[in-house]
């Protein structure tokens, strides 16, 4: 059975769509630690990250940077941070995080952010990318 995120890639969940390429997707995780909080995976279903074959790996990683960099540009932090965290999902994904202060703390209280604020977000990102 296919994993909740390769349902969102291929459509059949809806997201608040940041980027995709022929090989990663970035969409905007709704249960979100700061405004921005972005997941970021393969579109090939692996449950480890570090079970990605080296062109894969290397393709999230760069695509995961290039997602970071619009996010700086959309979003007022003082940086990204990244996360390779969580089994909740066996499919492997990256955290990126707007940062306001020096660390990434999973055990936080989520933000409730409403439909018209993801959507408004998630244009804002993907309006940044070069």
């Amino acid at each position: 059975m296919a994993s909740t995120f390769t349902r969102i890639i291929n459509g059949e969940i809806p997201c608040y769509k940041i980027a995709e390429n022929e090989h990663c997707f970035a969409f905007l995780d709704i249960n979100p630690l700061a405004k921005g909080h972005t997941l970021v995976v393969p579109k090939k279903e692996v449950d480890y990250l570090f079970d990605l074959d080296q062109d894969s790996y290397l393709e999230l990683m760069s695509f995961s940077k290039q997602v970071a960099k619009a996010m700086d540009l959309a979003i007022p932090c003082l940086r990204v941070g990244i996360a390779v965290v969580g089994l909740e999902v066996p499919h492997a994904h990256i955290h990126l995080i707007p940062l306001h202060s020096g660390t990434i703390n999973f055990s936080d209280p989520k933000l409730k952010l409403d439909k018209q604020e993801l959507e408004k977000i998630a244009a804002d990102i993907r309006g940044s990318f070069a």
